[in-house]
């Protein structure tokens, strides 16, 4: 059973002429638009900022986000995130009768939380406030609960008169607490058709402090920890969910989308994989990049002198989160790539103003860029030159790729770009195939 849903952030309300219940264990398929934070399509959206503009507060994001991926602190690396620092939007239906809610979808956390009556201290926000008592579908949960028992594993809960409570803090100081508990919810489209997922497990925010945005409800989590979004739905769709992302400059009506159930089954001509590697915390998915090539010339990943004689890749060495903007990479990789990108490149090297990029050229209608290939273990894709240099201000075209000193680097989303991405995670796979996102 398949259908297909448009979801976007100026969402009417919802005209029901078919349902597609959800149930534990059966198999369904459903899709829905990713609204980037920067689209004329976002409440986000500022018309005043010019491209320039938007394009450096993204980047800004992407450093600020990556700053929290922190091995220096394993167990609190889901928690420092930055509160407002994803970059894509879904709109979420909660509650019987179901309650309009546009939150900021996240591969890089799990619990699906949204700000709710009684609000002991939440920040404004555009939608009215989720009021429980006014669905029939919500239940709080017990401490005892399995979902309860999970969160509690890993920090995210705790107990009150055997009442089960959440409580996250992010790296900017900002934090969201409040209740577990189930829920309906509908993902739905003006196209006449819904999609009816009972007794999801969220966080009711009641209360929610910070920088976050009055244009976005929460955050609708998608890692890969037993709380996200794709876990609890991990039965129903078969443990597969996939996206593909439109380049930054198409038209403002072309949305990126995002796929569940045999919906997201990757096929066809060019398909290639690259097995999940399982790392704590469960919330990221990690895989392993053994190399760049630029033309001839190959920048291998080496194993840390901790774990081995520096002759392979340590497995797990890199994350892709759609959350960032940027990649990021160690370094020594990132030198060796900037290096061969010199001799590769005939144009006229210049500065990045806002001293992010170090490597700069002036943007000419001549100046040509070498494909970039990534080497992960069984899977090599070209990217596009268009993903790997932008031009980020007018005359000023500069490598998307950035040096980090963190222990883990980070696979961003201009570098997944036109590309159908599918997780697999029955079979822990990740496969990519070369695709023109906009006619997805």
């Amino acid at each position: 059973m398949a259908a297909t849903f448009t979801i976007f952030a100026l969402f009417t309300t919802l005209s029901c002429f078919c349902l597609i219940s959800i149930e534990a264990g059966a198999r369904a398929g459903f899709s829905t638009d990713l609204i980037h934070r920067d689209s004329p399509r976002s409440p986000f959206y500022n018309q005043s900022r010019t491209r320039s503009d938007r394009l450096h507060a993204a980047f800004r994001r992407s450093v600020s986000r990556a700053s929290r991926f922190s091995s220096n602190h394993p167990s609190d690396i889901q928690s420092d995130l930055t509160s407002g620092s994803g970059e894509y939007l879904m709109k979420i239906s909660i509650g019987s009768p179901p309650v309009n809610n546009l939150a900021i979808a996240d591969t890089g956390s799990d619990l699906t939380w949204i700000q709710c009556q009684p609000c002991t201290n939440c920040y404004k926000q555009n939608y009215p406030y989720f009021d429980p008592k006014k669905s029939s579908t919500y239940k709080t949960l017990s401490c005892d609960s399995k979902p309860c028992v999970a969160l509690r594993d890993d920090g995210t809960s705790s107990c009150d008169n055997n009442l089960c409570s959440y409580s996250i803090s992010y790296g900017d100081q900002s934090t969201s607490g409040g209740d577990v508990a189930e829920e309906t919810f509908t993902f739905g489209s003006t196209t006449g058709g819904s999609a009816v997922v009972p007794k999801l497990t969220f966080g009711c925010g009641h209360d929610n402090q910070g920088t976050f945005n009055e244009s976005s409800s929460g955050i609708v989590g998608l890692g890969g920890g037993a709380a996200s979004l794709v876990k609890q739905l991990e039965r129903s769709i078969s443990g597969k969910f996939s996206y593909c992302l439109v380049p930054l400059d198409n038209p403002p009506n072309v949305s990126s989308k995002i796929n569940f159930g045999s919906n997201a089954v990757v096929t066809g001509p060019g398909v290639v994989s690259t097995p999940l590697v399982s790392k704590s915390p469960a919330t990221f998915y990690y895989v392993t990049l053994e190399s760049l090539t630029v033309g001839s010339k190959s920048i291998s990943f080496k194993k840390s002198k901790v774990d081995g004689d520096g002759k392979a890749a340590e497995e797990g060495n890199i994350i892709i989160d759609s959350g960032t903007t940027l990649t990021l990479l160690p370094q020594s990789i990132y030198d060796d790539l900037e290096s061969a990108l010199i001799a590769a490149i005939k144009g006229k090297r210049v500065s990045d103003p806002q001293n992010l990029f170090t490597l700069c050229y002036q943007s000419t209608g001549d100046l040509k860029v070498p494909p970039i290939t990534a080497h992960f273990t069984g899977a090599d894709i070209v990217l596009l030159p268009t993903s790997t240099f932008l031009e980020v201000e007018e005359g000023i075209t500069c490598l998307t790729m950035i040096p980090t000193t963190l222990d883990l680097a980070i696979w961003g989303n201009l570098s997944q770009m036109d590309f159908l991405i599918g997780y697999d995670l029955v079979k822990q796979e990740v496969s990519f195939k070369p695709t023109d996102c906009s006619k997805q």
